[in-house]
Order: structure tokens, then sequence, then C-alpha cells
């Protein structure tokens, strides 16, 4: 069953302290739907001039993890990022299958935009949650409407889909960047707040502030950053967003 689908990987990341419990493996998986304004990793988002990504199967990936599983400490273990890892549920089933074969504790770190209930993809979701301890989800902005400014996508789905983890059990880590003039907002904020609190198996809320690190890579893509006016957010917004929202980290 195993080593059937390979993952287009983009790169792999050793010791990652900020993508879920402890010290982790991150794989960093190719493609995206989403066109987020802030994206730090827009050369994730599809195969071109500049993209990067090689083919791999799930047991040579793993291979590679389990090279530094002396240093998974605090209930450490292996995340699949992106670019979006819903794209690749074949891939992530078999992956997450032979990590939890070895006792490895596995998170999903996603943006939900693939979502459906349609199928194929909603039996392959299911059987990923089988095996995935935990999902890291995105939650962009509340407002369709400028959600859709920000990211070019709805997010219905999105919300369909933290429903879903809720309702079956699934543990999840709510995150929410924060860009000042855009999801900062009241409104937004409160009724992130009021989101989050109808869902029954949320862990942990983090809120990330903007930051403009990607914005050399947007540059070399040859790719508009509409946001180059924005400036992170200061101690005192952040401290403000967490009030909120009831983030707890």
């Amino acid at each position: 069953m195993m080593n059937t689908y390979p993952g287009k990987i983009y790169a792999t990341e050793s010791f990652g302290a900020v993508d879920g419990p402890g010290v982790r493996f991150i794989v960093f998986l190719q493609g995206c739907r989403m066109r987020c304004r802030y994206c730090h990793n827009p050369e994730t988002w599809q195969e071109g001039k500049y993209s990067s990504y090689t083919l791999q199967y799930a047991s040579d990936i793993l291979r590679e993890a389990l090279r530094y599983r002396t240093y998974w400490k605090n209930g450490g273990g292996i995340t699949v990022s992106g670019g979006e890892p819903l794209l690749q549920l074949d891939f992530v089933r078999e992956l997450f299958t032979l990590a939890k074969e070895r006792g490895i504790h596995t998170v999903l770190d996603t943006a939900g935009n693939p979502f459906t209930t349609a199928e194929p993809f909603f039996s392959k979701f299911k059987k990923v949650c089988e095996v995935t301890d935990l999902f890291m989800l995105d939650l962009k902005e509340m407002n369709e409407q400028k959600h859709q400014k920000l990211t070019g996508q709805t997010n219905k789905n999105i919300h369909d889909m933290a429903r879903y983890l809720s309702k079956h059990g699934h543990a999840m880590w709510i995150r929410h960047v924060l860009v000042p003039g855009w999801t900062d907002t009241k409104e937004n904020l409160t009724a992130l707040h009021d989101f989050i609190y109808t869902l029954h198996t949320v862990k942990r809320v983090e809120i990330l502030p903007y930051h403009t690190m990607g914005t050399v890579k947007w540059e070399k893509l040859q790719l508009p950053y509409t946001l180059s006016a924005v400036v992170p957010p200061t101690e005192a917004e952040i401290i403000r967003a967490k009030q909120l929202i009831g983030a707890f980290d």
C-alpha cells in the first residue's frame, strides 16, 4: 500500500520549533490555490520558472525524518505543511500511516481551502484524519468578501472543515495572521472569537504577526506585492488582538 503516491516536496526542515508541539521535522509540499497577499512562500503556489520540487515517496521522507528523532522533545514529531497539503492527500495519508506505525506524532498544517464533502476528496480526507494527531488551521479573515480580496478564495468551505473536525473530535490549533488594516479590525477579531468558541476541539489559538520577510521572493517571481505599505503590528496591537480573540498559547 505504501509508496504508491509520490509527494511533490518543496523542502524539508529538520528542527522546526513553531509548527506544532515540540521540535518537529517539517515537510513543505508544492502547490496552493490560494493567493494570499502576504504569502511568505509564493514559490510553492505552482510549477513555474522559480519553483523547484522533487518527487519523493513517503518511506523516503520518513527515513530522512527518523535521523532526527532523538531531538523530538516535548511531543515533537512530523508536520506536513505547504503550499497546501490537502492537495496531496494520498501522499499525506501514506506518510502519516508510516509515522503512526512508528509511534510518531503527526500534524497537518493547512489553510483548509481544498476542503469539500464531494468525492473523491472527502473519503480521502477522512482517511487522513484517522492518522493525524493535530490539525493546525489558518483562519485568515471571517468576512467572506474580505477573505476573497485577501486570498482570492472563499472561506465558507474552510469554516465547514473546522466544524467537521470539531464534530468528529479532531484536535485543532487555530492560527490567525494579524495584518494591520486588513485582518485586525474589531469586527473580524470578534467574529473570529465567536466562531472559535463554537468549536469543541480547539487546544490552542495563536496570533501570528504579519511580517515582510517574504517580499524578496515576490520580487524574484516578478509578482506585484500589494501590501508594501503595510508595517508589522506593534506589541500593543498584538495584545489587543489576543484579548479580542481570546487567544491562548
